[in-house]
């Protein structure tokens, strides 16, 4: 146990292992907001690609074959 104490105090001191926390920290948010983002609008996204492939339907259905 003594050891484990001693690598993350190691760890703590230098200022690589700083950064590196801090830089992970980061990402963390950075990728729970893009999640976020996507979560919050992938109703809406769903609904317009969806009325789209409709309208682009409508239009193939209109054009004259030949």
């Amino acid at each position: 146990m003594k050891a484990f104490v001693a690598n993350v105090s190691a760890f703590a001191r230098e200022e690589d292992g700083v950064a590196l926390s801090e830089y992970l920290v980061l990402l963390g948010l950075l990728v729970g907001g893009v999640i976020g983002a996507v979560t919050t609008a992938g109703g809406s996204l769903s609904t317009a690609w969806t009325n789209w492939s409709g309208w682009f339907l409508v239009l193939d259905d209109a054009t004259p074959a030949g």
